[in-house]
């Protein structure tokens, strides 16, 4: 069997066979990624777990928002090599933007030196806040772009726990460690004899707004108390 982390590694281990079972993580929508056809059947050789994060965006910007409202500018980091993902997630940031009254600034990065770079275009226009878009890549940046938007002064938001606790000042999403947990039991029961298609798509159910308090206070920022109250961890 092939486990399969994350929509690219997803789609291309489903493009490349149709019999081998394949367990997947997957950050939005299986059945318009083309993963399966259904969540609660998924007929074919594939099956796993709705991360859910990718649906989180428009939230994720909207609590942004309330931390940072005096923001009118916000810069939008993504990776264009992950093209679904970032089509998926510029399309559901301009809605809530324009909502909201923000202008969106798009960053791309695929790599260590481009994400140096985008942010050397900050000390000519700097961006009233960061959004960092949902990738594996750019996660396992993390501690480059905690570093980077601390030196620019940058408050920003991320999609996993990791990012805050690294130093970032917020992240909302659902539970990693749940997810892979999941895929875990999917895994031991299709090496058990379980079919794929006969095991539904589940979908992440835990979702965690994270705040860095420290990080708030060395931005200058009052983090609102109805939002410290709604949050699932304060990083003090």
């Amino acid at each position: 069997m092939i486990a399969a982390i994350g929509n690219a590694a997803a789609m291309a281990a489903n493009a490349a066979t149709k019999t081998i079972p394949i367990v997947f993580l997957a950050t939005e929508d299986p059945v318009k990624l083309g993963l399966v056809t259904s969540l609660a059947r998924p007929s074919g050789n594939a099956t796993g777990i709705n991360f859910y994060t990718g649906e989180l965006t428009a939230k994720r910007l909207e609590l942004l928002h309330e931390l940072v409202p005096m923001a009118t500018r916000v810069a939008v980091l993504v990776n264009p090599a992950n093209a679904a993902t970032t089509e998926t997630t510029l399309r559901d940031v301009a809605a809530p933007a324009r909502a909201m009254g923000l202008q969106i600034q798009v960053l791309n990065a695929s790599t260590s030196s481009e994400i140096n770079a985008a942010f050397a275009m900050f000390v000519r226009e700097p961006p009233d806040a960061l959004f960092v878009g949902l990738d594996p890549f750019l996660n396992s940046r993390r501690v480059q772009l905690v570093n980077l938007a601390s030196r620019h002064a940058l408050p920003a938001t991320f999609s996993n726990r990791d990012n805050a606790e690294a130093g970032g000042l917020m992240s909302y999403g659902a539970n990693i460690a749940d997810a892979y947990r999941q895929v875990g039991v999917y895994a031991g029961r299709i090496l058990k004899g379980a079919r794929p298609a006969d095991l539904p798509v589940v979908q992440s159910s835990k979702f965690e707004l994270v705040i860095n308090a420290e990080t708030a206070r060395m931005l200058g920022l009052t983090v609102p108390p109805m939002l410290l109250a709604r949050a699932d961890e304060v990083i003090e």
